[in-house]
């Protein structure tokens, strides 16, 4: 919706403008705060342009409306200037405990500058100033962006791979989805060492006291061990309840030579020797969440210790985590894009055909997954004595953006900014809790590698039973603590399990064609696991805002 007005250029004009600004704002449903922040803004904006406009001329508004995102322009021939820079100098007051009508101009701009700085850009060209302002910002327009953009991707791809020739196809998905995809991906994944190694020390130098780091590390750990032990038994409760798998054309199953050649040898010993690098460079080359871990707390502490440099250090660290978060801001913005792009190459690679082939075993998958979204909840109801419906209502918008990454990694900063700005739980828990939780907390793989795996030996008739189960389980909780946050972990760790219960390592085949998009469906509850134990965690040690929380 966009609606245009003329006003002259004097107090007449400003009072008749203002009242259009409110009877406009109230249409779109916009009250309270925003309201008076809005309505005093485009006030101040509209005042700053007569002040500075030619004689006679008119100022012209234009006021746009689109997902619940609202933007005023005002335009008017008069002289260059700078609408912000001259409410620099003014002190912060708060818009709830001072009336309008009571406090000053100096005043009323200092309440500008804190609310809309950020939402403020001036233009001046042939004579000509522009003051456009974005009013009001939807909480949810990024959510039905990235929506709609993963709505628009499956059909185009479900057009394209029905009736459009298959060297077009073929042509699009190498030359444009993909690189796209990759590279928006390759963005993400520059960031998230650089976020992990400086997150985790901020958190760190946090704490005078040690202990209370301890502390707090042991209840997330032992926190995501829970959660992993009860998500295997999820896995297997649903494969034996619902029994996917069976009669199936073993046929289907493709070149599996680029998944075993990654296949290497993982166990709990191999991880713990690891955890320690050899050399300060590798760990963020190679993205080694323990290893970036391990060097962040250990610089942390250091840093607390080391005396007159202390502070500086501090500033210098804090200001490196901003910059990267920032930068991580910037990348999220184009996110719809690269969404569509993924989801769209995904349809033109598999076809709706390939999907549908083990759909048994893909909704058997489903199902563990949804049993352990109410497990979730029933841990903040019962451990964080929370109501868990806000929290779901909150996180649904980043569980959709985690969906389209597929890799729990490039969803850290994310979750981060998730926990801060929507759950309101404080820096000095989540800083620690999601890098490590991207690590050794992966309970949509263990549901995967359970039905999956118990699945695959069905098909191929290997029976599973007994000793072998508890081998299985164990086995399970390993790979999942080992196994990297990159798209694709899940098909080498599949691999392993198949191979040490006997199944085909052809099997692999079966179910590669769907890997992609159960990779998407494991990373959106490993986050979502992550976030609900930051959140108990948080609670338990009262840092956390409830009324953020609640809001």
């Amino acid at each position: 919706m966009t609606k245009k007005e003329v006003f002259s250029s004097d107090h007449e004009g400003l009072l008749k403008a203002v009242d259009c600004v409110e009877k406009n704002l109230v249409s779109c449903k916009i009250k309270g705060k925003e309201l008076r922040r809005a309505m005093l803004t485009a006030e101040e904006a509209f005042a700053s342009l007569i002040e500075q406009a030619d004689e006679d001329s008119t100022i012209s508004m234009k006021l746009r409306s689109f997902q619940g995102n609202v933007s005023i322009e005002f335009i008017s021939h008069g002289k260059e200037f700078d609408p912000v820079s001259s409410m620099d100098k003014f002190t912060s007051i708060d818009v709830d405990d001072t009336e309008a009508g009571n406090v000053s101009q100096n005043a009323i701009r200092s309440i500008l500058l804190n609310a809309f700085t950020d939402r403020i850009r001036y233009d001046h060209r042939n004579g000509v100033n522009r003051i456009k302002m974005r009013a009001v910002k939807s909480r949810q327009s990024f959510l039905w962006q990235t929506l709609g953009a993963m709505i628009a991707a499956i059909l185009v791809g479900f057009i394209f791979s029905r009736f459009a020739p298959g060297v077009f196809n073929k042509g699009l998905n190498t030359y444009c989805l993909v690189p796209v995809k990759t590279m928006y991906m390759n963005a993400l994944k520059m960031c998230v060492a650089p976020v992990v190694f400086f997150s985790i020390i901020s958190c760190v130098v946090q704490f005078s006291d040690l202990r209370e780091l301890g502390r707090i590390g042991g209840k997330v750990f032992f926190s995501y061990l829970f959660t992993t032990v009860v998500a295997v038994g999820v896995g297997l409760g649903v494969y034996f309840l619902m029994q996917p798998g069976g009669a199936m054309a073993t046929s289907a199953a493709a070149d599996v030579a680029s998944v075993t050649s990654k296949i290497g040898d993982i166990s709990i010993l191999d991880t713990i020797i690891n955890i320690v690098p050899s050399d300060i460079i590798s760990p963020f080359l190679q993205s080694n969440m323990l290893q970036l871990i391990f060097m962040a707390i250990l610089a942390g502490v250091a840093v607390g210790m080391i005396g007159q440099y202390s502070h500086m250090l501090r500033e210098i660290i804090g200001a490196c985590n901003d910059l990267f978060l920032m930068i991580i801001t910037l990348i999220i913005r184009v996110m719809p894009i690269a969404v569509f792009c993924s989801m769209c190459s995904m349809m033109l690679e598999l076809g709706i055909d390939t999907i549908i082939s083990v759909m048994g075993m893909f909704g058997t998958f489903l199902v563990g997954l949804l049993c352990m979204m109410l497990v979730y909840c029933l841990i903040l109801a019962v451990f964080g004595r929370m109501n868990p419906i806000p929290f779901i209502k909150k996180y649904a918008p980043t569980m959709l953006q985690v969906f389209s990454t597929a890799s729990s990694n490039a969803s850290i900063p994310l979750n981060m900014q998730a926990c801060e700005k929507k759950l309101g739980i404080s820096a000095s828990v989540y800083s620690l809790s999601i890098p490590l939780g991207a690590t050794i907390n992966m309970d949509g793989t263990c549901i995967h590698l359970a039905v999956f795996s118990l699945a695959l030996a069905k098909v191929y008739g290997v029976d599973i039973s007994g000793a072998a189960i508890l081998s299985l389980v164990v086995s399970i909780i390993v790979l999942s603590m080992g196994a990297p946050g990159i798209p694709g972990s899940g098909l080498i760790c599949l691999s392993v399990i198949l191979t040490q219960i006997g199944v085909p390592i052809e099997a692999i085949g079966i179910v590669m064609g769907v890997d992609s998009l159960a990779g998407m469906f494991r990373t959106m509850s490993n986050c979502l696991g992550d976030v609900a134990i930051t959140t108990v965690v948080a609670k338990s040690e009262k840092k956390i805002d409830m009324d953020i929380y609640r809001g």
